[in-house]
């Protein structure tokens, strides 16, 4: 096992800088007059990609140098990178619900996956379309492939699907490592025909789109399903990441939960999912960091596929790309590996902005969230804002990197099960974290001195005390119903 080594974010980003591997000048700003609408320019084609769990082990964050990401680190290099950006649930289903809403879960009312058939007609109910059907309903084509709800896409809601594809498990239920049907996590090599997996169809099928001649803008949404568990990709993905002993680990620290109470581990840590300890006693922790970043260098090769085929196309002048995942994931930190908290390693998330109107080759610091992403492509396409979103639009920081940001990111958590009921929200502003949860717990971090998040400063009463107007300020911004709403069942 390879000790862990700390690799500072901006140094990384500026040596890849150095090294050309991303452009280091561009046009930092574009006025708002030169919206489309303003212009008479053509209405700007969106090419929205999700990956699933993905964190932000990705290669131009520096965060784990193991990290093979070629395809999505171009991406940011012709683009700008969110290096803060947090999801709004730290689960697949309630986290892209509020995405495609434009608001926070708790106003959806969802804790739990939702069908797909459901998630429009709440939002409806709400008083707004789902993202995709607002730029249909202002004259784009829509098409959509793969996961991007929680299943696909409302059925009948755009104009051409190419389907959801499934998770590329193993005959008859067959596991490798980890054993319950509580969870499908498990890890290893995938036996089958990697052109039959579910990510290389998703990707096919948006290629062929790329090649077709469109007679409006377009919103093409493509979903890719890896790296979320289970972990199986074929032996070549392991193979180009070398001996796993060689792979660098995520920083883990034993007695990581003494400064928490009970209701926070208990509404953090899943029974279901492997510990870190005992992956260090069953030698398995290496292997399991293999397997995930098998599967983020697979599902990398995918995305390529399609950004080249964009590239190759007669819209790649004209094309905004989103790139993002609905959460991050632990890989071994606060002694678990799984999503389903509120610490920053379930909530941080890959977010990338390119194509007209963004700055090529730049990152913005400031905290931003996935419920931004609907005002924000709104603002990029030259269409009129949605008063009723939640969040809020990113482009004044592509305008101004330097920008005064003062908008905070809210993420939620309710973990309902076995007779009992935990739930927790947190707030990122700046470098600081702040959890509340239902019993009055609180968490309080600094990312500039503990990144990860080893001290609890509500914890321990003199720094509680010290940071106490700081926390009431913080906790100002959750919204209080959350702790006593009515969740809506998953059939909405």
């Amino acid at each position: 096992m390879k000790s862990t080594r700390v690799i500072s974010r901006s140094s990384f980003l500026a040596a890849i800088l150095a090294a050309g591997l991303l452009p280091v000048t561009a046009e930092t700003a574009l006025a708002e007059s030169a919206a489309p609408e303003a212009t008479g320019a053509a209405p700007p084609n969106v090419l929205f990609i999700a990956v699933d769990d993905l964190n932000d082990w990705v290669g131009y964050t520096g965060v784990n140098p193991s990290t093979i990401t070629p395809n999505i680190d171009k991406l940011a290099g012709r683009g700008t990178a969110f290096t803060n950006a947090y999801t709004q649930y730290p689960v697949c289903g309630p986290s892209r619900a509020s995405l495609f809403s434009g608001l926070l879960p708790g106003t959806i009312g969802w804790t739990s996956q939702p069908k797909d058939s459901a998630v429009p007609r709440i939002a409806e109910k709400l008083g707004t379309p789902l993202l995709h059907s607002y730029f249909a309903q202002n004259g784009y084509k829509t098409m959509a492939v793969g996961k991007l709800l929680h299943r696909h896409i409302p059925e009948g809601s755009v104009d051409a699907s190419g389907g959801r594809g499934d998770w590329d498990r193993l005959e008859d239920g067959e596991r490798l490592n980890w054993d319950t049907d509580r969870t499908m996590t498990d890890w290893g090599v995938y036996p089958y025909p990697e052109e039959e997996m579910s990510d290389p169809m998703a990707a096919k099928w948006a290629v062929e789109r790329l090649q077709e001649k469109h007679d409006k803008p377009f919103m093409l949404m493509v979903g890719f399903l890896r790296p979320h568990v289970p972990w199986y990709t074929p032996q070549r993905w392991y193979d180009a990441l070398g001996d796993p002993e060689d792979l660098h680990l995520p920083p883990y620290k034993a007695d990581d939960h003494d400064d928490l109470s009970e209701y926070i581990v208990s509404a953090s840590v899943a029974k279901d999912y492997p510990r870190t300890e005992w992956a260090i006693e069953n030698g398995q922790w290496d292997d399991i960091v293999h397997a995930y970043l098998a599967a983020v260098h697979f599902v990398d090769h995918y995305v390529g596929q399609v950004l080249t085929a964009l590239e190759e196309s007669p819209y790649a002048d004209n094309t905004v790309v989103v790139l993002w995942s609905d959460h991050g994931y632990l890989l071994g930190e606060k002694n678990t590996f799984q999503k389903h908290n509120l610490w920053e390693r379930s909530g941080k998330v890959p977010l990338i902005l390119a194509g007209p109107g963004v700055p090529a080759g730049e990152t913005r610091g400031q905290q931003a969230g996935l419920i931004d992403i609907y005002p924000t492509l709104l603002d990029l396409a030259g269409l009129a804002e949605n008063p009723v979103n939640e969040g809020t639009s990113l482009v004044p920081l592509l305008n101004d990197a330097s920008a005064d940001w003062d908008h905070p990111v809210i993420t939620q958590w309710r973990r309902n099960r076995d007779n009992w009921d935990r739930r927790g929200q947190a707030v990122q502003l700046g470098h600081w974290r702040y959890s509340l949860w239902g019993d009055g717990s609180e968490e309080l971090y600094d990312h500039e001195s503990d990144p990860n998040e080893w001290t609890n400063l509500a914890a321990d009463p003199e720094t509680a005390v010290q940071h106490r107007e700081l926390m009431d300020r913080l906790k100002a911004y959750l919204p209080a119903e959350f702790y006593t709403f009515e969740p809506r069942s998953s059939s909405g």
